[in-house]
């Protein structure tokens, strides 16, 4: 991306979305503006960080952008939209601003109905374990530092590909894992077979170096797989999975298992993250940290320490004997994981 030091303006930077973006700009160097309906803890972060930020949306305050980026929320009959349009001032979505991000480094982007940003967290996880110091922006705040987005000197950006307008297809990374389909914003999509239309063109964006992780026990991601013509490794507990979970044990507030890699052990995992979505989400960051060289021992001593994402089955304290979750969910399957 050659922006040199522009002035980035944000609608909605308050956005767990675009937030993150905008964090990683102010890192780079970038000079970032934003404007959202409310001041927030996340709005005062980025202050902290040197944004310019706005309460209320109102067309002077893109004064001096260069460009001007909104969130998939944000409508063309925004006052700083319109602004931004009768000045020349290029509008441009979230989703076009990571993708030029992700053009800076190998790109892993983490795309599905459900466990997206758990998966992301626990992959960023794995790769900082094995001192590839990798960017991440993600869709939820990660415990182990506090925000939505890290700017590291490695190589590699771990980015969470939101798929419910088909932006998504603006990303082409070498590293795309699919951890589910299922049927969702069918305001935008009209049925399950366009979801899954999307999600093949997804993989297809792939280059022919890259690889595509794909959980084989979806039964959605199972159709579409006959059709992928791109490099692909599968997980899951099916005997047919490349990368299988056996000996499954959810015990309380944690989970162990022992994976196998072509029927061949690799060896015990324990995780301190409760739930068989979570056995899943961890088998997509074993495929992804082996294919980068990652040793086995790496990866699973990261997913043994493993902080989790704040507000993803996050354990908020204990009275009486009763234990006090905060889950974020928003779809009937989420929700019955929950």
């Amino acid at each position: 991306m050659y922006l040199k030091k522009y002035h980035i303006h944000f609608v909605g930077i308050g956005g767990i979305g675009m937030s993150g973006i905008a964090e990683l700009l102010l890192n780079l160097g970038y000079e970032v503006s934003g404007s959202d309906s409310a001041s927030t803890d996340i709005t005062d972060r980025l202050k902290k960080l040197g944004g310019t930020i706005f309460r209320g949306h109102r067309g002077d305050q893109i004064k001096g952008a260069d460009v001007v980026v909104t969130s998939s929320a944000i409508g063309s009959g925004n006052p700083e939209v319109i602004a931004a349009s009768q000045t020349s001032i290029p509008v441009i979505p979230r989703a076009e601003m990571l993708a030029e991000l992700m053009r800076l480094k190998y790109s892993i982007a983490i795309a599905g109905a459900h466990g997206k940003t758990t998966t992301t967290s626990i992959i960023a996880s794995v790769l900082a374990k094995g001192d590839l110091d990798p960017t991440v922006v993600i869709g939820g705040k990660l415990k182990s530092i506090g925000s939505n987005a890290l700017l590291g000197q490695g190589n590699f950006i771990v980015a969470e590909a939101d798929e419910s307008d088909g932006s998504f297809l603006k990303y082409s990374p070498a590293i795309a894992v699919v951890t589910n389909i299922d049927k969702e914003h069918l305001d935008y999509y009209k049925d399950i077979n366009a979801i899954k239309e999307v999600f093949l063109s997804f993989i297809d964006r792939i280059p022919f170096y890259g690889l595509a992780v794909l959980c084989l026990d979806n039964e959605s991601v199972q159709e579409i797989i006959p059709r992928i013509k791109k490099r692909y490794t599968t997980y899951g507990m099916s005997s047919q999975a490349d990368f299988q979970a056996k000996n499954v044990l959810i015990e309380g507030l944690t989970s162990s298992y022992t994976v196998y890699h072509h029927g061949k052990s690799l060896g015990e995992v324990a995780l301190n993250l409760p739930g068989i979505h979570n056995v899943y989400n961890s088998l997509a960051s074993i495929a992804v940290g082996l294919e980068l060289d990652i040793p086995f021992e790496i990866i699973r001593k990261a997913l043994g320490t493993l902080q989790g994402v704040q507000r993803r089955l996050e354990i908020k304290g204990e009275s009486k004997g009763i234990i006090v979750v905060d889950d974020y969910g928003h779809h009937p399957t989420e929700i019955k994981t929950t």
